[in-house]
């Protein structure tokens, strides 16, 4: 009889790997970022995260869900009410990010100056 082995996953080159695995993909960290602050319903969370389309920002509340991130709950109600919010795993996730967030805010002047500056590069 053959023996069936599991297919192998491959290790991860770092814990960077690790990580971006979970949250990559363009809205995932802001969806992160809003959550980490309150539990969000849909329309209140596509709000927040300006430009996100409807598909899109249901795929990536999916996908983060799947891997844990996320908790959905349905109320099961009429209309519909359903609540997404951060799982302790989740949370440990956001804190990760917060430092880059800090980062972000310590050196918003800067980056929209060169983010112009490329802009008038490409003109």
């Amino acid at each position: 009889m053959a023996e069936h082995k599991q297919p192998s996953i491959q290790p991860f080159i770092c814990g960077l790997d690790a990580a971006l695995q979970v949250m990559s993909g363009k809205w995932k960290p802001l969806i992160l970022f809003f959550l980490a602050k309150e539990p969000r319903r849909y329309g209140e969370l596509k709000r927040c995260v300006r430009g996100v389309s409807d598909k899109m920002l249901i795929q990536q509340l999916k996908e983060l869900e799947m891997d844990g991130v996320v908790v959905r709950t349905d109320y099961k109600e009429i209309p519909p009410r359903v609540l997404y919010e951060l799982s302790p795993f989740g949370f440990s996730l956001a804190g990760a990010l917060m430092p880059l967030c800090d980062w972000g805010e310590e050196n918003a002047y800067i980056i929209k100056k060169n983010l112009a500056a490329k802009r008038n590069d490409q003109a």
